[in-house]
């Protein structure tokens, strides 16, 4: 094998590498971190863009208010995609 098909296929390797696993890694571990620190009083945002309160905080749930009129709906802990978003943010 010529030396340089193998110095190109090792470069190709760590491009992918830098380019595309590695931030996913990072993504990953930042949505885990995410989820790890929820506690009650929290405003978050759902994956499916519910905007809620949590009241409740449980090794894989959690349990949000969504509005004025105290309506409680209960989620997993990976459908919750942002911290501290109210709704009038998201509209700008």
């Amino acid at each position: 094998m010529d030396p340089s098909l193998i110095l190109m296929l090792v470069l190709m390797f760590a491009m992918l590498y830098f380019f595309m696993i590695r931030p996913e890694n990072k993504r990953k571990k930042e949505a885990q971190q995410l989820r790890d620190s929820l506690k009650v009083g929290d405003v978050i945002t759902t994956i499916g863009g519910i905007v809620g309160t949590i009241c409740k905080v449980e090794e894989n749930t959690i349990i949000v208010e969504t509005s004025a009129d105290r309506v409680r709906v209960e989620f997993t802990k990976w459908a919750v995609s942002s911290k501290n978003v109210s709704a009038g943010d998201s509209a700008k």
